[in-house]
Formats: C-alpha cells, structure tokens, sequence
C-alpha cells in the first residue's frame, strides 16, 4: 500500500529557543459529479511549536511523505539561551505570528513536549479568535502554568540524571538555573528509546540547550478569554520516558481536555509513531 503524501508547506521561525512550523495541509479535491467543478475546500494550518532543546527539523510530521512538496525556511538566531529569562520573551515569536493573522484566519496549534507551555500561553492571549484546535503532544498541558508545586510535580521532567544543568547569576545577583541540555549519552534511552536510528542521529545532532528559567516561571493570568473555549486534544505517548504515565494522566485529571488519544509512541511522537500521529493530526 502506497504512504499517503501530504502537501506540506512550511515556515520555520527560529528566536531566542523557540520554532514554529506553519503547515498548510490542503484538503484532497473533492469527486466532481456535475461538470462544472466543486470549489477547492480551504487549507487548514498547522503551527508546531517544539519542546525543549529540539528544533524544526525534527518535530515536522509526515517528513519522509513531504519531501519536495512545499518550501522551506529558516531564520535562526544565535542568542545565548542563559539570557532568555522571561516566558513572554521566550514565546514572542509564537504571540508575534498569531497576531499578524488576518481577522478571520484561524490555526491549530500543535505542542510537543515543554510546547505545551506555548500553547497554554497563546490560548490566553487569542482563545478561539485565532486558535480553531489545540494539541498537546506528550506535552505540557496546565491551565495557570506552573503557579503550585503540584504543577511543578507533574509538568517537569523527572530526569534530572540525563540532564547538565547551568547557573548563573542574576540581575540581583542571586544565583539561577538558568539553562539545561540532555546529556548525550542518555538521549537514546530517555527521549528516543522507540524511535528509528536515522532520527535519532539527525535529532541529537541538532539538540541545544533549554531556557530553564524562562519555562519554570512560565504563568499565565487571566487575560478575560474563554481558555477553555478552544477544543484541546492531549495526544499520550504511552512509552514515554520524560513524562512518566502518572505525570501525564494527573495533567489530563487537572484540566481535562476535549479529547485524548493514546499512541504506541516514545516521547518524540513524530519519530517512533509518525503515521499514527500524522492521522491525529488530521483527524483535529
């Protein structure tokens, strides 16, 4: 059976730590029976937004099916993570980009990983004026972002073995952590101990380090939009090693989503299930 082939239009945006894919996923051609042709149904657009340490290269679904068919663009900046400090500061480009959408189009947002922040975030800011769908992909899904230890508990890592941290010191002169990479000897069995060696080569040589401080201050007021009138799926990676099952399944009892589909998949969704996660996606 032939793989089914998506055209696949991207725009990688690449600030401080973060990256957005913009996919334009159009929709097949619908079967004509009356000679004059049906109008062409409107494309919907993806935007993925990457978790810690990883960028756009790894995080675009259906990458084997797509390739030459849409383009491809990166602007990368070579700013020292140690200095992004503030959350809005580290989702800038994200806010930035649902800003400058025209007034009535709309994006599903798809978070991997510490992207669940980003999302939780745009959602306050836009709600359902920009966003049609949310989905979190063995992401981290908390309404207020880390405001008690509970969320502290059940939305961090809990693989402080395979991580390098780095401190450093603040404007007032106290010390932070202020940065972490994944430690290469460890990637292979805590970020991809299901997904194929081809990935997992091209992803650790892309991996960088993470904005710690910027993520563990990450909280979200209410701004007067309906969070919850944006339709949230939480997509379970059910051999994920990062975010264990009960750190998973307490996210979801805390503020439970629209929908949550289970898949066979380690932590990186888009490398040990792309196919499975590619229907999802669709399906949003």
């Amino acid at each position: 059976m032939e793989k089914r082939r998506l055209p696949l239009t991207y725009l990688c945006l690449l600030a401080p730590a973060l990256a957005l894919i913009v996919v334009a996923v159009e929709a097949a051609p619908p079967v004509v029976k009356a000679p004059a042709p049906a109008p062409a149904a409107a494309a919907r657009h993806y935007v993925l937004v990457h978790g810690s340490g990883h960028g756009p290269q790894p995080a675009a679904p259906g990458r084997t099916e797509s390739h030459g068919s849409g383009s491809h663009q990166c602007r990368i900046s070579p700013i020292d993570p140690n200095s992004v400090l503030s959350f809005p500061y580290y989702n800038k480009p994200l806010i930035d980009f649902l800003a400058s959408l025209p007034p009535n189009e709309k994006v599903v947002l798809v978070g991997h990983s510490a992207g669940g922040l980003s999302l939780t975030h745009a959602i306050h800011m836009f709600g359902a004026k920009k966003i049609s769908a949310a989905v979190f992909a063995g992401a981290v899904m908390l309404r207020s972002g880390f405001v008690t230890p509970e969320d502290m508990a059940i939305g961090t890592p809990g693989v402080t073995q395979a991580v390098k941290f780095e401190f450093r010191q603040a404007p007032d002169k106290s010390v932070i952590l202020t940065s972490f990479a994944f430690l290469p000897k460890y990637i292979r069995q805590v970020l991809y101990n299901r997904s194929p060696e081809e990935d997992i080569l091209l992803a650790s040589a892309l991996l960088k380090p993470a904005p710690a401080h910027a993520m563990q201050t990450a909280r979200f007021n209410n701004t007067g939009v309906d969070v919850d009138g944006v339709p949230r799926v939480y997509v379970r990676a059910m051999m994920d090693k990062v975010f264990k099952q009960e750190q998973q399944d307490a996210m979801i009892k805390k503020w439970p989503p629209h929908k949550v589909v289970a898949l066979n998949a380690d932590h990186c969704l888009f490398f040990s299930a792309p196919e499975q996660f590619t229907e999802v996606l669709l399906k949003v």
